[in-house]
């Protein structure tokens, strides 16, 4: 068995939460604030498993199984996630790429389930949001997934990294900057984050994540939480793996850029929700149809170059 099987796994169970420091650091230096300390997600999460839960008498068993198992889903996507070509995936096989894409889409599944669920016209609201730019950010993650295993000749999320390297960016380096531009419009769609939606916002016209979760307390938010930092993490280390594949050498040196990647992923975040404000929501569609439309434009070359 590799030695560096489980590394994605334990680094992302560790170092998820992390990266939200970082990016709120870089938000607040642009501002000219001190900001949070780069661990408070962390002390947030703690504080939030030692409190109760408090459940309103119109839920059901939907409300309280959602977070718990869309915490279980974000975990078994993680479990497939590798760390650049040296560090395959704690679980991998061959079609684990559409495991990986379904598991995202559970998450999110029982999230608006749950939201609907507590009968709330305002939570309602934010799930229909949700399902409707979901519909096109998952064709965008498809077929860029799609488009990387008919470059590398791999279904498996691991046998695709390990698949990409410098001649792979020799042969088809515009179909690979497309698939990390399609990626990064899923990433910030994913992840609710600028210019989607501002995870900070409490304006009630504009909320699509958050709104979803307002009814949720105690260890219940912070299953949520962590688990949307865990798909914080797998979705920016799919663009650091296709953005990091041109570097040879050994896993001494694959592995630094590979954290170093995660880190620039969350200081790029910072950087893009302090420079620019919110899209309007009608505008919001528009950029994941340029994300779907790079993805497939990504596939068709990848074809060309591979033919």
């Amino acid at each position: 068995m590799n030695a560096l099987r489980f590394l994605p796994l334990v680094s992302g169970l560790v170092l998820a939460p992390f990266l939200l420091g970082v990016v709120n650091r870089v938000k607040a230096s642009f501002a000219g604030r001190t900001g949070q300390p780069l661990l408070q997600a962390y002390f947030d999460l703690a504080k939030l498993l030692r409190k109760g839960a408090v459940y309103s008498r119109t839920t059901t068993w939907v409300f309280r199984a959602g977070p718990v198992v869309g915490l279980a889903a974000v975990l078994t996507a993680l479990m497939l996630l590798p760390a650049g070509r040296h560090a395959p995936a704690a679980w991998s096989f061959t079609g684990d790429l559409f495991l990986l894409a379904y598991c995202l889409g559970l998450v999110r599944f029982l999230t608006v389930l749950a939201a609907l669920d507590t009968g709330s016209a305002f939570e309602g609201m934010g799930a229909s949001r949700e399902v409707q730019f979901s519909a096109l950010a998952e064709p965008a993650l498809l077929v860029s997934l799609a488009a990387l295993a008919r470059l590398t000749g791999g279904l498996g999320l691991t046998d695709i990294t390990a698949g990409l390297d410098a001649a792979s960016w020799e042969a088809a380096g515009p179909a690979l900057a497309l698939v990390a531009l399609a990626l990064g419009v899923v990433f910030l769609a994913e992840n609710s984050r600028i210019p989607v939606d501002d995870p900070n916002t409490h304006l009630e016209l504009t909320m699509i994540h958050e709104v979803m979760i307002l009814d949720h307390s105690g260890p219940d938010l912070a299953f949520i939480l962590y688990g949307a930092a865990l798909k914080f993490w797998i979705l920016g280390a799919l663009i650091v793996n296709v953005g990091i594949s041109w570097i040879g050498g050994p896993a001494a040196v694959s592995l630094p850029a590979f954290f170093a990647g995660m880190l620039l992923v969350a200081v790029g975040v910072g950087v893009v929700e302090s420079v620019m404000a919110r899209f309007r929501l009608l505008k919001v569609p528009r950029m994941l149809w340029v994300g779907v439309a790079l993805s497939v434009l990504a596939f068709t070359l990848v074809g060309r170059f591979t033919a």
